[in-house]
């Protein structure tokens, strides 16, 4: 089988690299790709957000298979397009992918569907936005409508940070959600979804902050663990009742059937007298922070080092309608991403800065996978984005997967290069 993976990050090298394990796949192709993916497969140049560039490549490698990684190409509508010409494609469609380009649409589907969120309001103008302003207790979370790569969210702390806030964000898309702000830990859940069914792969934690303790901006993931404990039978079977079905259900319901990954990101808030008795699991509340529609990065790169299913079981059972006939299979145990981004990440990034280290032989199960990198005219490696690269390792527990990645990183250097050493703390606090 000749496979097709759209995208140019470290999600992608995970991707590919988990397909290059299936027996079944003898041809690998990835548009654009990066410096690490070429070593695994062939790259192409395309331009992500042009659905006529996407079609060319597809055009001249003839694939049996389209895998779409990023957010992108999935708002873009390269999903319908490959519909149309009735090649197999991993992905949701462009109506179905507004679960993530908008969210906006999304709230008010959680909303129409009673899917446990956060109370919101959508403002389209700075008047609106200062007469829903005060309806919300600080501090406010402030999130522009459609795609921001993970950067268009701003927790204000005052009214004036509030109203600086929308004025940053209303342009971005001329939308914004005001959202009341909830605390407790963030979970990421991932769904295989076939348009009718949806089964849970696994969960992960991201680490959003650029500093060690949660400090500094946001970024787009500095680092994430995946681990058994994350998500309990009881948790699990919660997040299929009153979160996955129930989308995929609203989606087919709403005429946009949803193929592919759904990304939860679930915020596990305190229980109230307030909150229905079957919206809490192991004493807490659940609610929905954000859906994606597709794999997270850097999620991704944990996740499928644990998973023990072949790729295209998963790919398969989405395009074919068998999601909830799909056992899927992963490592016990716990699996770490780690993340090295170049010097002035998140508020710019370092370019065509040489990286070392990159042929240090690393153990079986540690990988390393590049997310912006590029081979300059010397044929060195090069960073070319914000994450440069992602270290992953998996293991027994925590604790150690964490220090394989941290061994494996610190083989590793570029001038300014930035990485978090604390990824895990909350769990490697708990671990026994």
């Amino acid at each position: 089988m000749k496979v097709l993976v759209i995208g140019a990050g470290g999600r992608e090298h995970a991707i590919c690299w988990a397909l290059r394990k299936s027996a079944r796949v003898n041809e690998l192709v990835c548009a654009p790709g990066n410096a690490g993916i070429a070593a695994i497969a062939e790259c192409l140049p395309v331009k992500q957000d042009d659905v006529t560039d996407m079609l060319r490549v597809v055009d001249a490698t003839k694939p049996d298979l389209v895998v779409i990684g990023p957010e992108v190409p999935l708002a873009a509508g390269i999903v319908d397009a490959l519909n149309q010409r009735n090649i197999r494609v991993f992905g949701p469609t462009q109506a179905a992918a507004q679960l993530e380009s908008s969210k906006a649409f999304t709230k008010d589907f959680l909303q129409r569907h009673n899917i446990p969120t956060a109370r919101y309001a959508t403002i389209h103008t700075l008047d609106e936005a200062r007469t829903a302003l005060p309806q919300f207790s600080l501090p406010v979370v402030l999130k522009a409508d459609g795609l921001a790569a993970g950067k268009g969210v701003i927790i204000a702390e005052t009214a004036a940070e509030a109203d600086a806030a929308v004025q940053e964000l209303l342009p971005m898309n001329g939308s914004v959600v005001i959202e009341e702000f909830l605390t407790g830990d963030e979970l990421s859940v991932f769904a295989l979804c076939d348009g009718a069914h949806a089964t849970i792969i696994a969960a992960a934690q991201d680490h959003k902050r650029i500093g060690e303790g949660d400090t500094g901006p946001n970024t787009g993931g500095m680092g994430a663990y995946s681990t058994d404990a994350l998500l309990s039978d009881e948790r699990k079977q919660w997040v299929l009742k009153h979160v996955a079905q129930p989308t995929v259900d609203g989606m087919k319901a709403e005429g946009n059937p949803f193929q592919g990954i759904l990304f939860i990101g679930l915020i596990l808030t305190p229980p109230s007298p307030t909150i229905p008795a079957d919206e809490i699991v192991d004493g807490i509340a659940p609610k929905v922070l954000e859906f994606n529609t597709r794999w997270g990065d850097p999620e991704t790169e944990a996740i499928l080092l644990r998973l023990e299913t072949d790729f295209l079981e998963l790919v398969d059972a989405s395009i074919d309608g068998t999601a909830d006939k799909l056992d899927i299979q992963l490592k016990s145990g716990a699996a770490i991403s780690v993340i090295l981004a170049s010097a002035g990440y998140p508020a710019s990034a370092e370019k065509d800065v040489v990286i070392h280290g990159l042929d240090t032989p690393q153990p079986a199960n540690v990988q390393v996978f590049h997310a912006g990198t590029a081979l300059n005219g010397a044929g060195e490696v090069v960073t070319a984005g914000g994450r440069v690269l992602a270290i992953a390792a998996e293991a027994e527990n925590l604790r150690r997967a964490a220090g394989k990645a941290y061994d494996a990183a610190s083989t590793i250097s570029f001038k300014g290069m930035q990485m978090r050493r604390d990824i895990g703390h909350r769990a490697l606090a708990r671990e026994t």
